[in-house]
Formats: structure tokens, C-alpha cells, sequence
């Protein structure tokens, strides 16, 4: 009151009375604008967050108030609830598909192991198989035989052949058979301490006795440059034909009588020729041969088995 009464308030208002805004109340004025703004800004932003953050709730809370005013605001919110559902939605579902890809990446190192183990069964499985095949194969006929595999092939133009992991500590030896339960496969013709070279049946230089089942005509069997085999010096009087079995006939090399080593497709006999040559086919393929028996000794044929007379009944 002391201060409404004072010189200085008196002043004010004789200058407010000539039509000028006093300093003091301008000072009051702008006060207090400046702080209704502050409020006003903070409402702002309380708002602007609660649509951006809240628009959910917010437009409930506007909804059950029910006023014209609420219902005016419900519906701006109701759009940016809209938004807000719809950018919740796609983030959910990047994170989701972030998830799966994942998931995917981990099924799928998943199966390359499988694929690779099964694999590796299958072809444990077969060399078993393979094995048991040969090793019965060895106890029945060749008890004396030794069981090698492959572990090397020429594939070179000059000579036919293949590398086995037995050599002359083994007991191989050079002009020893090589076969499979199938047939023939060729002979040892090099020997290291623990690896053997065997001629293939299908090299040109190799030369083995071989029988024609049926009509017991002997001749030598030589491989050929196009991968077959070919029986030479069958006699002219013989009635061999396509389709007859060719064995071993145990006379020389290193392998016993009755092995086969191929079947005759074609007769081939040429004008005053002493002898005729027949293209074979042979039982084994050497390009697919794995394990192998390498035959060490074997009993040699009696004059009858040589001659093919039947044995007596017991």
C-alpha cells in the first residue's frame, strides 16, 4: 500500500493517463507471457508425445469423457493410433522375419551336415558290402589270396593301369593275377615294399591263356586301344559265337582255370587266315574297380581238369 501511495506508482500513472504504457506494467506484462508461454509449450509437447507415444489410451480417455470436445480429439488420435498400430505391427513382424532367417540359416547348416553324413554312410555301407562280397569270394576259392584296394590309376595313353596299396612285403610279386569276384582284372607287372602295378586285361601289351566254355578252344587274350579285349588264335575248325563265355585256362600266368575275363560280341575270321579272333567284352570294368585279390598261389589242373573230363561221382 506504502508503494501504491509512493511517488513512483503516482508517476506511472499520470504517463499511463497521456497514452503511454508505463515501463513498470510493460515489465508485469511481459512476465507473465513469458511464462504462460513456457506452460503452453509444455503442454505442447506433453501433448504432441502423449499422441505419438499414447494415442491409445489418450483417444479412450478422450472417448469416455464423451464431450464434443473429447469427440473432436478422438478422431485425430484414432488416425495416429492407426499409425502407431501399423508401425508396431511391420517392426514386429522385420524382428519375426529377422528370427526366421536366423532359424532358416541354422536348418539349413543343419542339412549340409546331414547330406555330408549320409553320404558317408552310404559309401561306408557299400564299401562293406564290397568287402564282405571279396572276403567270401577269397575264402571259398583263393584262401592264399591278398585283399588290396586302389589307390592309384594311369590315365595316360601309353599303358593301362592301376596302383594297389600291397607290394612285395605282402608277398606280391610280378606276373601275379589280379581279380575280383567278378573276373579278371589284369596282372602285377611292378612291385615297390608297399605298392604293386597291375597291367589291366584291356592294355594291348598284356597276354592272357584264356578257354571258351562251350567249345573249349583255348587262345590268348590281349586288350585292345579302343578299352575291350580280343581272344586270338582260336582255330578254324571251332563254332564259337557271340555270347560264349571266355575263362582262364590256368595253363600259364598267374591265374587257376575258370576265372572269367569276358564274352564274346563278335567273331571276326578273315580269308586264308590260319586262325580266328573274337572281340570280347570284358566281365570286369577296370575303370571301376576298388579292391581287388591278388592271387599268390593256387593249385595247379590235373591232366583231367585240363582235358575237361567230368569227375567221377563219388
Amino acid at each position: 500500500m506504502n508503494w501504491i501511495f509512493s511517488g513512483k506508482y503516482q508517476s506511472c500513472l499520470k504517463r499511463t493517463t497521456s497514452g503511454k504504457v508505463p515501463s513498470l506494467m510493460r515489465m508485469v506484462n511481459l512476465r507473465v507471457s513469458y511464462n504462460a508461454r513456457r506452460i503452453a509449450l509444455g503442454l505442447a509437447v506433453i501433448l504432441v508425445l502423449g499422441f505419438l507415444l499414447l494415442p491409445g489410451q489418450l483417444q479412450s480417455v478422450f472417448q469416455s469423457i464423451g464431450s464434443p470436445l473429447g469427440w473432436v480429439i478422438s478422431w485425430p488420435l484414432q488416425a495416429v493410433a492407426g499409425i502407431h498400430d501399423r508401425i508396431a505391427d511391420i517392426w514386429g513382424r522385420y524382428v519375426a522375419l529377422q528370427g526366421v532367417e536366423e532359424e532358416n540359416q541354422q536348418l539349413k547348416r543343419e542339412l549340409d551336415l546331414l547330406k555330408e553324413q549320409n553320404g558317408q554312410l552310404r559309401e561306408a555301407s557299400a564299401a562293406t558290402e564290397r568287402l564282405s562280397a571279396l572276403l567270401e569270394f577269397k575264402r571259398q576259392a583263393l584262401p592264399t589270396s591278398v585283399a588290396a584296394q586302389v589307390i592309384g590309376r594311369d590315365i595316360g595313353n601309353w599303358y593301362k593301369t592301376i596302383i594297389l596299396n600291397k607290394g612285395a612285403s605282402d608277398g606280391i610279386q610280378s606276373d601275379q593275377g589280379v581279380i575280383t569276384p567278378a573276373g579278371v582284372v589284369g596282372r602285377i607287372v611292378k612291385t615297390t615294399a608297399s605298392t604293386a602295378v597291375v597291367l589291366l586285361v584291356t592294355d594291348p601289351n598284356n597276354a592272357i591263356a584264356g578257354l571258351i566254355q562251350r567249345t573249349r578252344d583255348e587262345g590268348i587274350v590281349e586288350g585292345t586301344t579302343q578299352g575291350q579285349a580280343r581272344l586270338k588264335y582260336i582255330p578254324l575248325l571251332s563254332n564259337a559265337r557271340p555270347g560264349d563265355h571266355v575263362v582262364t585256362s590256368g595253363l600259364v600266368g598267374g591265374f587257376p582255370r575258370g576265372i572269367p575275363i569276358g564274352t564274346i560280341i563278335r567273331i571276326d575270321k578273315e580269308e586264308e587266315a590260319l586262325f580266328q579272333s573274337a572281340e570280347l567284352s570284358p566281365e570286369v570294368d577296370p575303370n571301376r574297380v576298388e579292391d581287388v585279390l591278388v592271387i599268390r598261389s593256387f593249385p595247379l589242373p590235373t591232366e583231367g581238369e585240363r582235358l575237361g573230363v567230368p569227375k567221377p561221382k563219388p
